[in-house]
């Protein structure tokens, strides 16, 4: 084994030990999740909820065009008054401003799906959650983003604790594709009759060109 597989973090095992801790306190804490869709947040719900109460956060100005955002939130709504949760879960629509996520991406349009447009785009939406979390007080912040299979786990914790330690609000360590997590989404979505989209959602992984 390299050195370098040696020093890579175990984010699911973090999460288990902070689990363990809140359940040891007996407290139930308040988590704000950024949600990029249903179909990744189902599992992530079924196994937060319950240990946390969960405000999910629905800011994806990255999705186009404008039918499928609208699409992608109905389903998150629908399967929130859908699912039986251990602790209350509820949903926040954030703004849909697509020009934010271009300005974000702008100069990196032709770079390949998982490269530096994508830590772009994950550190805007990241950045609004932790500004909400900052605002409403809560515990923890964290994304479904580390569900996905094409999502780089260790970068988004990356850039969800800078950005918690930026505004003194922590982040929820995370790799939601361990324990079966994606496959348990995939599971659900049939379950739950979920929409599941064939691309990440911007026009770039759609292949199409800024509109």
């Amino acid at each position: 084994m390299g050195l370098q597989n040696m020093n890579r973090r175990n984010y699911q095992r973090e999460l288990d030990g902070i689990i363990e801790n809140l359940k040891l306190e007996g407290k139930v804490p308040r988590l704000l999740l950024h949600s990029c869709c249903a179909p990744c947040s189902s599992y992530v719900l079924e196994y937060l909820s319950r240990y946390f109460s969960i405000t999910v956060l629905y800011f994806n100005p990255n999705i186009y065009p404008p039918s499928e955002y609208e699409l992608r939130v109905k389903e998150e709504e629908g399967l929130i008054a859908r699912m039986p949760f251990v602790h209350p879960v509820k949903l926040v629509k954030g703004a849909y401003d697509p020009e934010a996520f271009y300005q974000a991406a702008r100069g990196l349009e032709g770079e390949p799906e998982g490269g530096r447009r994508c830590e772009k785009c994950f550190e805007l939406r990241l950045l609004e959650a932790v500004i909400q979390a900052k605002a409403g007080g809560y515990d923890f912040f964290t994304t479904t983003l580390s569900i996905s299979p094409l999502k780089s786990a260790e970068k988004l914790n990356e850039i969800g604790e800078r950005l918690g330690r930026e505004y003194q609000v922590p982040y929820l360590p995370s790799d939601f594709k361990k324990k079966n997590g994606y496959k348990r989404s995939i599971e659900l979505s049939r379950e739950y009759g979920l929409y599941r989209q064939n691309y990440c959602g911007c026009v770039y992984s759609a292949g199409g060109a800024n509109p």
